[in-house]
């Protein structure tokens, strides 16, 4: 039987130009998710670069989509890549997912599967936007999961706190990355 290494997979989910630039400690999380990735791949453990992206013209995006639709008129780029300081490796995955959930409009689930992955940990901005939708939705599809709370980040802080303290410890394991990268 495998363990549990093997069925374990870190999503880097919208570490993006123009999502990053957001942060006011954007160096310093940048760094922690440098330490991360480095450490996944040194555990063996498969590395998903989750990025949101449209094709031109943006013909996924319906004029009902509050969120999306307003970035039509911001996003000059139709496919943004992971942020450049993130070296992305040859056997790292890189996901387009369409919406807010990494698994919307995505290939993602198809990966997971094809690569026995069973255990999701995930790392990502925004809180109440990507992190929450994805564990959401993969506990829904009974993932195990662990977040990685200080590789959230949200521009709100009090729903950032309420999130991480509340909401996703019920379906989650809520950890620094410092615990995980030394698990």
């Amino acid at each position: 039987m495998a363990n549990e290494v093997e069925k374990t997979a870190l999503l880097v989910m919208d570490v993006q130009p123009g999502i990053v630039e957001r942060l006011k400690d954007k160096e310093e999380y940048i760094a922690k998710v440098i330490s991360v990735v480095a450490a996944a791949r040194e555990k063996h453990i498969p590395v998903v670069h989750v990025v949101v992206g449209f094709r031109p013209g943006f013909p996924e995006v319906s004029m009902r989509n509050k969120s999306f639709h307003a970035i039509r008129e911001s996003v000059p780029a139709y496919l943004v890549n992971p942020h450049p300081a993130i070296t992305v490796a040859d056997d790292d995955i890189v996901v387009v997912k369409r919406r807010v959930s990494a698994f919307a409009g995505s290939d993602l689930e198809v990966v997971l599967r094809a690569q026995g992955i069973h255990h999701l940990v995930l790392a990502g901005i925004a809180t109440s936007g990507v992190v929450l939708s994805t564990l959401r939705e993969a506990a829904d599809k009974d993932y195990q999961i662990t977040v990685l709370s200080d590789l959230c980040a949200d521009l709100d802080d009090e729903v950032h706190s309420v999130l991480l303290e509340k909401v996703f410890p019920r379906q989650a394991a809520v950890i620094s990355s410092e615990q995980w990268i030394n698990s």
